[in-house]
């Protein structure tokens, strides 16, 4: 007997062009959607950053995936991506973690949910307050022609697309394809010029699309697109660059001597003689040692840093499933 398909349970809404909730910004793009199939709540469906990136991601794209879905989240603003295996799997979940809307659109119809084993994230999605969405009648097979016109409506939503990873060719490489031609901003993570993850993000950059290349740059574009001002406490608290919630973040980057220490180790890992130098450089020496010891735990149990299985301290990286 074959398996029950998995389905999704909650709200289900058919929102028609014209009717009052149908996205405004889905006019502008080029064939809007007749009609809207919809799983969770319609208020989901509003501007917000997507989020894209290659399905068999490195942990470096997820990782980068995770932090700035994370810090743009952090800040109330929707996260909208693909659900594919990967970078969008981990751009849903950092807007979960941080509280705020994420948006599904999917390839084929709400009732065959694709990747299948997805399906738990996508109901978590929609009992969040999130929604799953489709152009496709509900029982729409996923074929393949289908991903790359979804890519439109995930581009289309979106004030802007911040790619994370992108092979050449690829579907990632395609959404910022739909982006440009919506007249909407690229945003770029740029990769290793060895990567072939990175080769069809890095040819975004050369062809002028818009370089993120650290929390500051993104923090920039957040407050141009947005109007969302920089946030210390939310960028440690981000998922990816520190705790969920598990102690006060913010306090252990206020103090002037931590800031020193973060940054030197945002830049690169460091050993223990390193650290201990720059403690005693940015604070009272006679001390340095003791309260090194104590900012080293206290940041390792917030998640601001980890250490390296060489020893060194580094920045945390959340591992991705």
């Amino acid at each position: 007997m074959p398996m029950a398909k998995p389905a999704l349970s909650g709200e289900r809404h058919e929102i028609r062009r014209g009717d009052a909730g149908y996205p405004a910004a889905l006019e502008a793009i080029e064939h809007p959607p007749a009609c809207l199939r919809v799983v969770g709540s319609p208020a989901a469906l509003q501007e917000g950053l997507a989020v894209v990136g290659a399905r068999k991601a490195t942990p470096y794209g997820k990782s980068c995936a995770r932090r700035f879905a994370g810090l743009a989240a952090a800040r109330g603003i929707a996260i909208i991506s693909g659900g594919a295996r990967g970078c969008d799997a981990v751009a849903h979940e950092a807007a979960l973690a941080a509280g705020a809307p994420t948006v599904v659109f999917l390839g084929g119809g709400c009732d065959e949910l694709y990747p299948a084993e997805n399906a738990g994230l996508f109901q978590r999605v929609v009992d969040a307050g999130g929604a799953v969405a489709s152009e496709h009648d509900w029982g729409f097979k996923p074929l393949p022609f289908a991903f790359r016109e979804r890519n439109r409506l995930i581009a289309g939503l979106a004030k802007a697309t911040l790619i994370v990873e992108a092979g050449l060719p690829s579907g990632t490489f395609s959404t910022a394809d739909e982006a440009l031609a919506a007249n909407r901003e690229v945003l770029v993570v740029p990769g290793a010029i060895t990567s072939a993850n990175s080769r069809g993000a890095n040819r975004l950059l050369y062809q002028g699309a818009t370089p993120v290349v650290d929390d500051e740059t993104f923090a920039d574009q957040l407050f141009s697109l947005f109007g969302c001002l920089r946030q210390e406490d939310a960028r440690a608290g981000a998922p990816g660059v520190g705790g969920a919630g598990r102690g006060d973040a913010g306090a252990l980057v206020r103090d002037e001597r931590a800031r020193v220490i973060l940054e030197a180790l945002r830049a690169e890992p460091l050993g223990m003689e390193a650290l201990r130098s720059l403690a005693a450089q940015a604070g009272p020496q006679d001390e340095a040692l003791t309260w090194l010891m104590v900012w080293l735990a206290q940041a390792q149990r917030d998640g601001l840093i980890a250490q390296y299985p060489d020893g060194r301290y580094g920045p945390y990286l959340k591992s991705a499933g």
